[in-house]
């Protein structure tokens, strides 16, 4: 159009939420731009947006390597409920409402094991059309390292997506939100047979299982089960944990060995505590 002058802003921040810090979510500074001017000239279709950015992140998690995440319901409403605040408002961080992004899911009666989420919002004077719009947010955060290793965070198994129109500034808010069910935790078991304790690692935790006993795990993310004896007490073994694996440390020629053991053949041993509660 003669004489107009184009305006567009793009502005993006994500958060991950460990899988075990007592609930509490790190701090994450407010990005926020200036205030736009007019209402755009066209709006998104926006049920299609949220579509197209969880087929898009689908598409990019699968050619990364990733399995595809769903949607939750239970995600969905907290995202949809936090991108509205964000449209009304046009208050723009993770903390916009007072609260964390665990907080909201947690509201919303998600039991997570993993939460992460992204933010973004995008401002063009002229508008935008559904599958350009759809394209910008996903583009960004596949930009942004931060954003991107949420999308392709190998953990997580669900996603929210929500996108908000402000009808003061014209600004688009989205917000993504990806998780693992607490439901979904990996349960393992490791039974030591022998009669001396063994010691072990999951990822960098190192732990002490006593002889003639039983612990159960549960882990919110996939890591390396690590049997590092010396070469006179047996082989060095590393294993990746599935749910519901049980794994038996025998002693075999005075040397240990650790196999997987089928379901149903089970030995009677003492029962330890479980170790590593999860806190949500």
């Amino acid at each position: 159009m003669p004489g107009r002058t184009l305006i567009a802003i793009s502005v993006l921040s994500c958060l991950l939420v460990p899988a075990a810090v007592n609930g509490r979510a790190p701090q994450v500074a407010a990005s926020l731009a200036s205030s736009s001017p007019a209402k755009p000239d066209q709006s998104a279709n926006l049920p299609e947006v949220e579509k197209l950015i969880v087929a898009k992140t689908n598409e990019f998690r699968q050619e990364q390597g990733r399995a595809a995440v769903k949607a939750n319901p239970q995600l969905t409403e907290t995202v949809r409920e936090f991108a509205a605040f964000m449209a009304r408002t046009d208050k723009f961080s993770h903390e916009a409402d007072g609260r964390q992004p665990s907080d909201r899911a947690r509201q919303h009666k998600y039991n997570y094991c993993v939460i992460a989420e992204n933010i973004a919002y995008e401002y063009s004077s002229e508008g935008f059309a559904t599958a350009d719009l759809a394209a910008r947010f996903v583009e960004g955060w596949k930009k942004s390292p931060g954003h991107r290793k949420n999308m392709l965070d190998p953990d997580v198994t669900e996603t929210g997506v929500a996108v908000a129109l402000s009808e003061k500034s014209g600004k688009y808010y989205a917000v993504a939100m990806f998780g693992r069910p607490r439901s979904a935790a990996i349960e393992f078991s490791i039974k030591n047979e022998t009669d001396a304790e063994v010691k072990y690692r999951i990822g960098d935790e190192e732990l002490a299982l006593p002889a003639s006993s039983i612990r159960t795990h549960e882990q919110c993310r996939s890591a390396e089960l690590k049997f590092e004896w010396s070469e006179a007490e047996g082989q060095p073994q590393t294993l990746k944990p599935g749910s519901g694996d049980r794994f038996v440390i025998a002693k075999e020629a005075g040397k240990f060995r650790v196999r997987k053991e089928e379901r149903g053949n089970e030995a009677p041993a003492k029962q330890e505590a479980q170790e590593k509660p999860i806190n949500p």
